[in-house]
């Protein structure tokens, strides 16, 4: 009882509120302009998100902890040596992979001298500044013999040139490590890729060569110039490609990920224009029909206009409050175009229902009452499994970015519906009441004056007046729009048919098996490839890395932070047994190579071992420079204590996902929490891949529970819980279908596909709960009698705006971006399988499931009674006829 006096007390509000819109329209309709225009303008004068480590990595994530740990420990510059300074901080920097059409070796004389060729042009590269012009030399990372450092690959190749020249046959390359003239073991395993071995290791033939440009960046103004060097480096390399067609070359930069991410966006603008006309034309068609006075075109057109000014607002909203742009707001005009359509639609298909013999305030009154409150209720909804994203317990930024703006777009997208749109309603009710043309609002004349125009002036002004519809058709004045005929006269008969009922069951079973095999799929995608446009250097240097350079994991520095007995050999086999498995690109186990080699042992007295680390870094200059992966610390006694230290390690792998890397971090997390030495692991990639699973669930997860306290608590609202009962089973029937099905279309749970979801939850309820509504709260009549009835009454409106959302979608699918491609497959399977629901999974279903509908029982009673007078007529050989006429 006090479910229904609530919600009749909610549609009184409301039309109250729809009364008070008619009589002020002027106001209404131009206060959303203004607020637009104000707050829209400051979007002029938008900033980028420049770090995509700050939108896509998780926040509270256990690897930047670690990182800064590794910081603290070893600095950049002592990591210069050994060329791993991309341990702790990628910095600024250049790669390119050289590689052959033809499969060819490229460690044989041609190919070597080509490569090297390459590295003497990079290396002469110049950055003009006022009265100085910057080279490598000038930003490169520097040695302690002040030169600048390369790849080991370099040395390894012009030392290859070199024995070719001498014609020394017994120089060889082994793989993954190698040595040098020097003496010193190098790791080439992300250097060399391809690669085809003898025995032993050596080298035969490589595929693919890697060289890495290290650029300092300590200032501002080296950060500058090193930026300016990589797009240099970008151009000299297509330079180099275009005068060497028979090699393949693949730049890559510390900027190519921002700028390939940021490039979807200016990629999308012509796609995104035709979206825009595609979906004007069928909004205007979709409230277009022959009658020109009913005919509501402009409103298809002004629906538009409203989702466009809320839009705008938010924009303007998140730019004054410090906001960035980013490309994943890519997505937002289609979460605000589901949404914002479906409710103008709804509106006016109130209107429809609506007596033409009313005024225009009391006919906006009615469809206040009858669509503002479902339309505020499912707008409710979006605000709070959106405002959940976009609280502090979502861990990606770009996500918890992208529901804050989905929300105050949703906000003012529902004020302007109730405001502008309303208003817009109002003006078109004017029009209609006085007979104007719906498009040129020039008063129709009569039929007979119709009569004597042509035949083309006839069609264009054809309407029905009121005196022409005898009593009773008044209600059938809307079929001749083609949605409310197709629906009224064709499908909904068809759709309950009982010999249909059977084959839609089948289809259903046959979606649910689907959807299942591709939930049992699911797989977390943090591949960053997944969000950069196609064409773009990201995408052709990821695709060549995981092609050759696929046999070993990413490097993953192991640092023991604390003071062990290293001159205990049982401390020295437990480090070793932690990394087994591993090739251990180390100073621990190459040193005590040495020193077996020396016959020196290795349980030495603390103070002795010490002593004689430090002095045969002198005198074998091949373990130099594993000084700086040692800290020492000097004590009040003199004595020299090792507090500190690392080695590096790489992972034997023939896996090209980045689920084997997430695997072995965790492994290695596990173990150093149980083990006996205290250490830690890091490589950048783990910022990203850290916790990910787990952060890009939370914000789904948020959002499902919050979605069902709202349908919990909203049960008190609504004039039945069974609505908010089979709401919720029809939400999961679809988010479980859409996960199902996008798996086996190729896409991956990552930020754009769990966003997806989050809109796919209020997209269902939006489509759905108003036709439930009508079904469950109907009596009197059948089951069927009532499906029919709620998909005449919400069906057209549903079709129009599946109409509309369908063809804006498909420009998107042409984008060349990875991340609109997502945005398109998750956004399609949505619409398609809502609409699958929504006409033919749930007409179907509640014709045979609860609620039970009571058959109208005939009352006998002075009210209601059958009247029967009889005529008697003779007719001509005076036989006596009785009619009856019946009255009711």
């Amino acid at each position: 009882m006090l479910r229904q006096v609530l919600h009749r007390g909610l549609r009184t509000c409301f039309s109250r509120l729809g009364h008070f819109i008619a009589s002020h329209p002027v106001f209404f309709a131009s206060a959303p302009v203004l607020i637009s225009i104000l707050l829209g303008a400051s979007f002029s004068r938008y900033q980028v998100e420049e770090s995509v480590e700050h939108l896509l990595a998780p926040q509270h994530s256990l690897a930047k902890i670690e990182r800064n740990l590794v910081n603290s420990l070893f600095p950049v510059n002592r990591s210069k040596h050994r060329l791993y300074s991309d341990l702790q901080t990628p910095g600024r920097y250049g790669r390119v992979i050289v590689t052959s059409y033809q499969k060819a070796n490229m460690l044989d004389q041609h190919h070597t001298d080509l490569i090297l060729k390459l590295h003497t042009a990079v290396t002469k590269i110049q950055v003009p500044r006022p009265g100085f012009n910057y080279t490598f030399a000038h930003i490169c990372v520097l040695n302690n013999d002040k030169t600048c450092i390369v790849d080991d690959i370099v040395h390894v190749l012009e030392e290859l040139k070199n024995a070719r020249a001498t014609n020394r046959t017994n120089f060889a390359i082994t793989y993954p490590i190698t040595h040098l003239k020097d003496g010193r073991a190098v790791y080439n395993g992300h250097q060399l890729g391809g690669v085809t071995v003898h025995s032993k290791d050596r080298v035969k033939s490589a595929e693919a060569i890697q060289l890495t440009y290290y650029l300092q960046s300590i200032n501002s103004l080296n950060d500058m110039v090193a930026e300016r060097w990589e797009s240099s480096f970008c151009d000299t390399v297509k330079l180099f490609q275009k005068s060497n067609s028979k090699v393949k070359i693949y730049p890559y930069t510390s900027s190519s990920l921002r700028e390939d991410f940021q490039k979807t966006s200016r990629v999308s603008e012509r796609y995104l224009v035709t979206s825009l006309i595609l979906v004007v034309t069928m909004a205007i068609l979709c409230c277009s029909m022959q009658d020109c006075v009913r005919s509501k075109p402009w409103l298809g057109l002004l629906g538009l206009v409203t989702i466009s000014l809320a839009t705008l607002t938010a924009a303007g909203i998140i730019n004054l409050t410090g906001g960035k742009y980013n490309s994943t707001f890519l997505g937002v005009p289609f979460v605000m175009l589901g949404h914002g359509l479906y409710g103008t639609f709804e509106m006016l298909s109130s209107w429809r229902k609506t007596r033409e013999d009313q005024h225009v305030k009391e006919r906006t009154a009615e469809v206040y009452a009858d669509s503002m409150l479902s339309f505020s209720l499912t707008t409710a909804m979006y605000l709070v499994t959106f405002g959940i994203g976009a609280s502090p317990f979502t861990n990606i930024e770009a996500a918890r970015i992208f529901c804050c703006n989905s929300c105050i777009a949703i906000l003012f997208n529902y004020l302007y519906v109730l405001s502008f749109y309303g208003s817009s309603l109002v003006f078109t009710g004017y029009i209609e009441n006085n007979y104007q043309h719906s498009i040129f609002c020039r008063k129709v004349p009569k039929p007979e004056v119709l009569q004597e125009k042509p035949a083309w002036y006839r069609f264009l002004l054809t309407a029905r007046f009121s005196e022409d519809t005898a009593e009773g058709e008044e209600a059938n004045t809307y079929e001749s729009h083609l949605l409310v005929c197709f629906l009224k006269r064709y499908y909904c008969d068809w759709i309950t048919n009982t010999y249909v009922k059977p084959f839609v069951v089948l289809f259903y079973l046959i979606y649910i098996s689907f959807a299942l095999m591709g939930y049992l799929q699911v797989s977390e995608g943090s591949d960053l490839s997944n969000i950069v446009a196609t064409a773009t250097q990201t995408i052709e240097y990821t695709t060549a890395h995981q092609k050759y350079f696929n046999n070993y994991s990413p490097v993953i520095g192991f640092y023991i932070y604390e003071s062990i007995e290293y001159w205990n050999s049982s401390v020295q086999e437990d480090v070793l047994e932690y990394t087994k498995g591993f090739v251990r690109i180390s100073w621990f186990e190459s040193y005590l190579n040495y020193l077996r080699k020396l016959n020196v042992s290795t349980d030495l007295p603390k103070k002795n071992f010490t002593d004689m680390l430090r002095n045969s870094f002198l005198k074998a200059p091949q373990f130099s420079h594993f000084q700086e992966d040692i800290i020492f610390s000097k004590k009040y006694n003199d004595e020299v204590d090792v507090v500190a230290s690392r080695m590096f390690l790489v992972a034997k792998t023939m896996e090209t996902n980045r689920e084997e890397l997430y695997d072995l971090l965790e492994t290695l997390r596990r173990l150093s929490v149980t083990s006996k030495v205290k250490f830690i692991v890091f490589n950048p990639s783990f910022v990203y891949m850290d916790r990910y699973a787990s952060s890009l669930g939370a914000p789904l997860h948020n959002s499902c529970i919050s979605a069902l306290f709202l349908l919990f608590f909203s049960a008190f609202l609504v004039a039945d819980s069974l609505i908010n009962v089979w709401i919720t089973l029809t939400v999961v029937s679809v988010e479980f279908g859409v996960i199902g099905f996008m798996t086996l279309w190729k896409v991956e749970l990552d930020c754009i596909s769990v966003l997806c979801l989050i809109y796919g939850i209020n997209y269902t309820i939006d489509n759905c709960a108003p036709l439930l509504s009508t079904f469950v709260l109907g009596k009197d009549f059948t089951r069927t009698k009532w499906v029919k009835n709620a998909l005449e009454v919400h069906g057209v409106a549903i079709l129009q705006s599946y109409l509309c959302y369908i063809v804006g979608l498909f420009p998107l699918a042409a984008v060349p971006s990875n991340l609109t491609c997502t945005l398109f497959r998750c956004l399609f399977l949505i619409a398609f399988v809502t609409f699958f629901h929504c006409f033919a999974i749930l007409p179907v279903i509640l014709t045979f499931l609860p609620p039970s509908k009571k058959k109208r029982k005939e009352k006998k009673n002075p009210e209601n009674r059958e009247e029967i007078e009889c005529v008697e007529m003779l007719d001509i050989d005076s036989t006596r006829v009785v009619d009856q006429i019946t009255t009711v």
